[in-house]
């Protein structure tokens, strides 16, 4: 399964199926279990859209392929294969090319703070697949892990990736974001035009309920002890997707040490941004982004998200508060909420 364990699951869904007698139109949904969380699909059926059976087949399908391409948590995936090689090449499919070009991308946009290679880091730290428990490593032991990664030493050539080191590539920054975009676009081929999409916290909404509201989504404050909704906005053809670190961590001698590490220096973050939320028609895109804007910290994420107009809200530290922040991007789509 693609990894959804170290993910905040801080996006939640508010929207209420509805009584369809009172409508020609009604709001169904189907969920499951994938990438060791869950999804679930909310919709508008009509008299024009497929059975809920033969669309909640269509969407497993997507996340079962997804799955066997992009999963760093089993043998035989695509990426898997790849991961083993000490050098060389192999045919990918469309879904691994494509989720390297976005990885990329975004990697290059922020200098960095997004790297698809730092599989060896995480595990050293005792976050990923291969990791053997947390612990912390030594510096020696960061400086040669470090030697096997950076996404320079990855490339597409044609149909073909290619390394010139053993690096380990890891989608888990971006696969559920992509994957909420490929069970979109196909829910949209076959006639849905009103849904929310929620898959392991990354999510999209777009159209309207039956009675004309529009799909809401609530952004939880930062807390390891309940659920609080911090800020409920309204969606519609945007993605959502948020990073945080309050609930995924460890503590050693009194230290806390984030799962979320910074590529740049292979250590965890140790800023006080608490989490970020982004929001952009692209869930993939929202969903690397929040990763980007998490390593950044809130002074350089502020200034990076106001520069490149990003949609992001930013929950910080002081102290034993919780300080939000949003950027003119954010405000502009859901007007300007008091700090808290």
């Amino acid at each position: 399964m693609v990894q959804a364990s170290f993910r905040p699951v801080i996006v939640v869904a508010l929207a209420a199926t509805l009584a369809g007698c009172l409508f020609q139109d009604k709001v169904e949904s189907f969920s499951g279990p994938t990438m060791g969380s869950t999804y679930t699909v909310k919709y508008v059926a009509s008299a024009d859209t497929p059975d809920k059976a033969q669309l909640q087949q269509q969407t497993e399908a997507i996340l079962a392929e997804i799955d066997k391409q992009a999963s760093t948590y089993r043998a035989d995936s695509d990426i898997e294969i790849f991961n083993e090689l000490p050098a060389g090449c192999m045919t990918m499919p469309d879904g691994v090319r494509t989720l390297l070009e976005a990885g990329r991308t975004l990697s290059d946009e922020s200098d960095g703070a997004l790297d698809l290679t730092i599989e060896p880091l995480l595990n050293l730290w005792g976050f990923g697949p291969r990791g053997q428990g947390e612990r912390v490593p030594s510096a020696d032991e960061i400086a040669t892990a470090r030697q096997d990664v950076g996404q320079h030493h990855v490339r597409i050539e044609g149909e073909q990736v290619c390394k010139d080191r053993p690096v380990q590539v890891d989608f888990n920054s971006i696969a559920a974001g992509y994957a909420v975009d490929q069970v979109t676009a196909k829910l949209e081929a076959s006639g849905v035009s009103s849904y929310l999409v929620e898959i392991t916290g990354e999510l999209k909404a777009q159209g309207r309920k039956p009675d004309g509201a529009p799909w809401r989504i609530a952004i939880e404050a930062p807390r390891d002890d309940e659920r609080v909704a911090q800020r409920v906005i309204e969606l519609d053809g945007l993605g959502v997707s948020t990073s945080g670190d309050y609930r995924n961590y460890f503590e050693r001698n009194g230290k806390r040490y984030s799962h979320t590490l910074d590529p740049n220096t292979g250590a965890p973050i140790e800023h006080h941004l608490a989490a970020v939320t982004v929001v952009d028609p692209s869930t993939l895109r929202a969903d690397g982004l929040s990763t980007v804007l998490m390593v950044l910290g809130p002074e350089r994420g502020l200034a990076y998200a106001a520069k490149h107009k990003i949609a992001a809200f930013f929950v910080v530290r002081e102290g034993q508060e919780f300080i939000s922040k949003s950027t003119e991007a954010f405000d502009e789509l859901f007007g300007a909420g008091a700090e808290q």
